[in-house]
């Protein structure tokens, strides 16, 4: 299924009315019924019950919860533009590359300046600049933020996929701290499975050591 129809489709969710949620007599959380996600599930497949954009089963509620709002058809290049233009100022001379994909934009953080060699431990030096990005990822609330982390094949399989998904919750969380609502997060950590050049040399390698930052603007259908 592509994006726009995926997304159309979560988006019919966060607009459901109240009445299409139940409440636990409890705790007073309020979570989607499950006869309505059983209703769209021919339409969205596995989409909502397995994950959304690279998120966990419970992130559409989460999203319907924190009140997240959607993006307008026509105004969803407008809002990427300019929130494109402030990341690629905040993050000029940092080593954070900014990519414009359609309607999605890239934040590729490669890890000579995020993380110290086989560390999970965020680079004190690069804060700052996580400060900035989130910053403009609190103002221009309407996306999903998934935050996605590579390896190069140097140790195990088992090893560089448990350091992929360490650090990637390590930016996630930094983020969340930092004012970025936790329902637009998302984690996922791909090991080595995913190399963008040769991990025969050591500048191919270099380039597969990152983490990306993806914004998904969540629009209206």
């Amino acid at each position: 299924m592509n994006r726009p129809v995926q997304f159309a489709a979560a988006l019919a969710i966060v607009a459901l009315p109240l009445t299409a949620c139940t409440t636990n007599p409890e705790t007073g959380n309020k979570r989607i019924s499950k006869s309505v996600i059983g209703g769209i599930g021919g339409a969205v497949g596995g989409y909502l019950l397995g994950d959304l954009i690279g998120g966990k089963r419970d992130r559409t509620e989460k999203v319907l919860g924190a009140g997240i709002g959607a993006i307008a058809g026509a105004g969803v290049g407008y809002y990427m533009d300019e929130q494109e233009k402030k990341l690629r100022k905040q993050t000029a001379g940092t080593g954070v590359g900014v990519t414009r994909e359609g309607d999605e934009l890239v934040l590729d953080m490669p890890s000579e300046v995020t993380f110290a060699t086989g560390s999970s431990n965020l680079d004190p030096a690069f804060r700052t600049t996580l400060d900035k990005v989130a910053a403009t990822l609190t103002e221009y609330e309407k996306t999903y933020v998934d935050v996605l982390g590579h390896t190069d094949s140097v140790g195990t399989d088992a090893f560089n996929q448990t350091l992929s998904e360490q650090r990637s919750n390590t930016v996630a969380s930094y983020l969340s701290q930092k004012g970025v609502k936790q329902a637009r997060l998302a984690t996922r950590g791909y090991g080595e499975s995913q190399p963008r050049a040769s991990n025969t040399t050591e500048e191919g390698r270099a380039s597969n050591r990152r983490v990306e930052i993806r914004l998904v603007p969540v629009t209206a259908s």
